[in-house]
């Protein structure tokens, strides 16, 4: 029986478990997924071996320290610096990340994207945003303050605090925060989000399973928006597909993973 969960702070809301259980109990796969609730990142790795995890998740804070933590990192991870799939492979930590394929899919239903504003600027946004860049998309990121910017000067997107913001039209509004998960806040100041709101024709949020005060303005005005359950199908088909190792094929973990949202 292979062990597999999830790293998080908080983690108590992921639906990951649902998602993973799913696919091992349709297809008789001999795995079982739990959660993991880590408040210090520099213990990921001691912690996920201490479990005798054979793979894992890795969600908010801790997609950095993923990286750091890894004894190999493959793919689009090693581009951007950001984990969010581990994989145990012969006592050796693999690192991926399915993040940035997984939006890609949720936004497939928003035609014509091609200037984005991303608010945030950590795991998240670095995977998103890298991705965006690949498909010749313009991207603009704002963020609380200019500590975390650097990064995404590096690539030449314009980068923005809230106290320097200078508005423009957008095709979508991402939110990569965790603003909304456990309170009311929005992912910036109101007078800020009303503005960008007004100018923008699509709007999407990383968080899943409940409509954020961010959505709930978006909603108010008539714009079409989602939250980030697509996306969390999307990289959750990805990481199973690593997890099993080709032993199920992409449309029976795909098949049995939607069906998970039902539940």
């Amino acid at each position: 029986m292979q062990i597999f969960s999830i790293f998080g702070d908080p983690v108590a809301h992921s639906r990951s478990p649902l998602m993973h259980n799913s696919v091992f109990k349709a297809n008789n796969y001999p795995a079982c997924y739990t959660r993991t609730h880590l408040l210090d990142g520099a213990k990921l790795k001691e912690t996920f071996f201490s479990l005798g995890l054979s793979g894992a998740n890795v969600t908010v804070p801790h997609k950095e320290a993923a990286f750091v933590a890894c004894d190999e990192v493959r793919g689009f991870a090693q581009k951007i610096g950001v984990v969010n799939t581990l994989v145990n492979e012969n006592g050796k930590l693999i690192g991926y990340n399915t993040d940035a394929d997984g939006f890609m899919y949720a936004i497939n239903e928003f035609p014509n994207i091609k200037n984005i504003l991303v608010l945030g600027a950590g795991g998240t946004a670095k995977a998103l945003v890298s991705r965006f860049l690949e498909e010749d998309m313009a991207v603009t990121v704002l963020n609380r303050s200019a500590t975390r910017l650097a990064y995404f000067q590096n690539l030449d997107c314009q980068c923005f605090t809230w106290d320097d913001f200078v508005l423009a039209e957008y095709d979508l509004v991402v939110n990569t925060t965790s603003a909304g998960l456990n309170s009311s806040d929005l992912p910036a100041p109101k007078e800020i989000i009303h503005n960008i709101l007004q100018n923008t024709h699509y709007v999407a949020d990383a968080i899943y399973g409940k409509r954020t005060p961010f959505l709930a303005l978006a909603h108010e005005k008539g714009l079409r928006y989602k939250d980030g359950a697509d996306m969390l199908l999307g990289q959750g088909v990805l990481a199973n597909a690593l997890f099993v190792q080709g032993k199920l094929t992409h449309e029976a973990i795909q098949n049995a993973m939607q069906k998970s949202f039902a539940l």
